[in-house]
């Protein structure tokens, strides 16, 4: 390959340079990867709120006991705080993108209880404004909030950036609360698990909400190689789709979800036998664990390709949800390992020899990850090691 294809390729090539979490599980991606790959969960009593009312259908959620807000502001800035120690520097010139779902909500409900409230923390703008600010970003931001999968189509939409030319880097940055609006949102709808929530295990009953957020830094690989940059790992692929089933169900057929990964597939030019590991949505309802199941068995067919969830310790962290699964699933092809499925035990038909409540080796170089969500959205990454 001559130099000048070899600088073409590099400046299409779409490289992850840094990356940060925090969840319920740890307050830095080093320790929730020691504690997910030890099988524990943050899933605890809610004590943020009072949760005793005979209409909440459930007690429990992996959210972050010290998470505070201040000079009424939301807590969504001192989450956000807590990704600064884990990133290296930000270029000033990065396009960023953020994705959430809620943002301060807790801010509305503060308003409602008659206390101090900034109402520009309720507007889903507001993450891209405290994000830009918080990262020293020049420009202005947009935001993605397109259900549990935002996080996942806002790196979608990054990469498309950074392979078509347009951008030389993106910040894409993600977050979500537990606030009692949601969760009473999610008990209404009978989604909620009374017990820490059992992905594709036979005795699920539902989700358990969690909170987080992550970061993480996109460049083209010849910027990244320009600035000494390290690689934690490529986006190869992606694919965007909606079903259009139902305001809240998958369509059981999984036909969406298997859109969204054939076009991923097609975007890595990859064959789905190259797949070594499959990070799965995984929320422990009924429907989703079995539409997904579905999906992956068109995909793979009898292959049984090694699929896990972390929402059995982290929660379902709504619009972060896929941030922190794609840098997980970076930890997962860098240590060729992947972590158990909390709360697993008794398999349900088709996850037999694919999810297991203990960490699994793997040793390919290729991981999808996916989410679905509510209105028949659904997004699929091919991630390299």
């Amino acid at each position: 390959m001559g130099v000048d294809n070899l600088k073409n390729k590099e400046s299409r090539q779409v490289v992850i340079t840094d990356a940060a979490a925090v969840t319920a599980l740890g307050n830095n991606l080093e320790s929730l990867w020691q504690r997910l790959t030890a099988g524990e969960t943050a899933i605890r009593p809610i004590t943020r709120f009072p949760v005793d009312q005979d209409h909440y259908q459930a007690k429990i959620a992996a959210h972050i006991h010290d998470l505070k807000s201040s000079g009424g502001r939301s807590m969504l800035l001192d989450l956000l705080d807590r990704l600064l120690p884990g990133m290296g520097p930000v270029p000033s010139d990065a396009t960023l993108i953020t994705a959430t779902i809620k943002s301060g909500a807790d801010n509305l409900e503060s308003f409602c209880r008659g206390e101090r409230a900034n109402f520009k923390d309720i507007l889903l703008s507001s993450v891209a404004d405290i994000a830009g600010a918080k990262f020293g970003l020049t420009g202005n931001g947009i935001c993605v909030s397109a259900s549990c999968a935002s996080s996942t189509i806002a790196v979608a939409h990054g990469a498309a950036l950074i392979e078509s030319g347009r951008a030389g880097a993106v910040l894409v940055c993600c977050g979500d609360l537990i606030t009692e609006y949601a969760f009473a949102g999610f008990s209404a709808l009978k989604a909620l698990s009374p017990f820490p929530c059992r992905p594709f295990d036979r005795d699920r009953k539902g989700l358990s909400l969690g909170e987080g957020a992550a970061v993480l830094l996109l460049m083209n690989a010849a910027r990244a190689r320009r600035e000494n940059r390290d690689q934690l790992g490529t986006v190869l692929g992606w694919g965007i789709t909606n079903d259009a089933t139902h305001i809240t169900a998958p369509a059981k057929s999984g036909r969406g979800l298997v859109q969204a990964v054939d076009q991923a597939l097609r975007s890595a030019k990859c064959k789905p036998e190259a797949i070594t590991a499959v990070s799965a949505h995984g929320t422990g309802t009924v429907y989703n664990d079995l539409m997904e199941l579905n999906a992956f068995g068109q995909v793979f067919g009898e292959r049984k390709v090694p699929m896990y969830s972390i929402k059995g310790a982290i929660g379902h962290t709504l619009g972060a949800a896929g941030g922190l699964e794609i840098i997980l699933g970076l930890k997962a092809l860098s240590a060729r390992m992947i972590p158990p499925t909390v709360g697993f035990s008794n398999p349900e038909k088709g996850a037999e020899g694919q999810v297991s409540s203990g960490p699994q080796a793997v040793s390919g170089d290729y991981l999808l990850t996916t989410n679905s969500g509510f209105g028949g959205v659904n997004a699929a990454l091919v991630l390299g090691r």
